[in-house]
């Protein structure tokens, strides 16, 4: 596959707006695992799905984070689009409520998890507010 097709330019320029720096990070992971990778994986994600007219980014990144959440199988991906929630405009506060709603429909063991991943994503962001000073 071609490593610049339209999807997959399409598909980086969402993961740029989800978090600045992420497609060369990720681009590199995927391809170190197979040179198809990327253009499948991101592709179908972030061109075909994500980057979909009908449902804004910020509501998709919010649905993701809670559909992660729940999941409780996938904390680097959770801490991920929390940071991309939050360059997308969703909330701190908003975050923390999604988090309490999993407590609700997946239990208490995956909002913990996911209480873990929120700390983390809010220290990053944290961090980054730092550096821009």
């Amino acid at each position: 596959m071609s490593p610049t097709s339209d999807r997959l330019i399409r598909a980086l320029s969402v993961l740029e707006r989800l978090e600045p720096g992420a497609p060369a990070r990720v681009q590199g992971n995927l391809d170190a695992f197979h040179p198809d990778t990327t253009e499948l994986v991101l592709g179908y994600a972030f061109a075909d799905i994500v980057g979909r007219d009908g449902i804004n980014l910020k509501t998709r990144e919010m649905l993701t984070v809670a559909m992660l959440a729940v999941m409780g199988t996938a904390q680097e991906q959770l801490e991920f689009h929390m940071r991309a929630a939050m360059n997308t405009g969703v909330s701190r506060t908003e975050i923390v409520e999604i988090v309490l709603q999993v407590s609700v429909y997946a239990g208490v063991p995956a909002c913990m998890n996911a209480i873990t991943a929120a700390k983390k994503a809010f220290e990053a962001r944290e961090r980054e507010r730092k550096a821009d000073r």
